[in-house]
């Protein structure tokens, strides 16, 4: 399951025509991490949020944001934020 994200982001990645040198912020779900059960919210969105807002920070920029789900199944987007 820790290795899912890989595939899922290299294939994000590919449809979007961009290399992974290509990307300024990257945001990953890790469910093995202690505040997923304390919190017990949607991580996937909020990370993908806090994405977004740290790019537009930044001024704009691409990133990309993947995470693992039950099982060895994997998800990933990349977003971009024009400034």
């Amino acid at each position: 399951m820790p290795k899912a994200p890989v595939p899922a982001a290299k294939a994000a990645l590919g449809r979007a025509g961009l290399r992974f040198e290509q990307v300024d912020l990257v945001t990953t779900h890790n469910p093995f991490a202690v505040n997923d059960p304390w919190f017990a919210g949607p991580t996937g969105a909020r990370l993908t949020v806090e994405l977004l807002h740290a790019l537009r920070l930044r001024g704009g920029g691409v990133g990309l944001f993947t995470g693992c789900a039950a099982g060895d199944t994997g998800a990933a987007v990349v977003v971009r934020v024009e400034d």
